[in-house]
């Protein structure tokens, strides 16, 4: 079976329709109409999409669970990780638990997927976090980026088998704010990814964009209003 592997990321699904995205710019209009809409164009049932992050503005699973079930009706097979608007997420049982068939959730872990043309294809992420550069980093920033940093480290070690590709999924981008690659982008390539997808960033923040190959690992911002709201094909 052949699948192609796309990803987009910061849907900012909100089904009850009071959080307004506009405020990044017009293009944010009916965003949600936009992204199922080329999604169910684009996306085939045997693909494999990728979200890195900021997924819904519920505060609560029960809530988030309206806008994942969502998701999970639409075409192929959904990975998932966590961004910084994600206050809905619980732990892996709980996630589990959910019942929601075509998605699953990267939580210190992986997943192997296999094709016939890109033999077998790994997933690894985590949310990542502010830069230590940035502008207002405090003591508390430093202990949530230390923390990402083993859940990555985690996460690209839950793997034993060999594989022919490995991707990571990431929700903040993997560089300083003068885009030189941090502790992340070390990582990775210790542990030889050859794809890395991120998000966050939007509108103004788009200038903060690297898409460039560092260290043997190509990187792609796939924040939903940088890619136009279209699941991004990366493999």
């Amino acid at each position: 079976m052949v699948y192609l592997i796309y990803a987009i990321g910061d849907l900012h699904l909100d089904y009850t329709k009071n959080k307004a995205m506009d405020i990044f710019g017009q293009n944010w209009i009916n965003h949600e109409e936009k992204i199922f809409k080329n999604w169910l164009e684009i996306v085939k049932e045997d693909d494999l999409v990728l979200l890195p992050g900021d997924i819904s503005w519920a505060l609560k699973l029960d809530e988030a669970y309206k806008d994942l079930k969502r998701i999970n009706e639409l075409p192929g097979h959904k990975i998932i990780s966590k961004g910084n608007h994600d206050y809905w997420w619980q732990g892996p049982k709980k996630l589990k638990s959910l019942g929601l068939d075509k998605i699953s959730f990267i939580q210190n872990n992986s997943f192997i997927y296999n094709n016939s043309v890109n033999n077998s294809v790994a997933i690894f992420g985590t949310r990542g976090w502010l830069s230590r550069d940035w502008d207002g980093f405090t003591e508390k920033d430093e202990k949530i980026f230390n923390r990402e940093l083993n859940r990555l480290k985690l996460s690209l070690t839950s793997l034993s088998q060999d594989v022919e590709i490995k991707i990571a999924m990431l929700h903040y981008p993997p560089f300083n704010t003068d885009s030189s690659p941090n502790e992340f982008v070390d990582l990775l390539a210790e542990h030889k990814i050859d794809i890395c997808v991120y998000g966050h960033l939007h509108a103004e923040g788009h200038r903060f964009v690297v898409e460039e190959e560092i260290a043997g690992i190509k990187f792609y911002c796939v924040s939903c209003d940088y890619i136009d709201f279209k699941p991004r094909k990366i493999l």
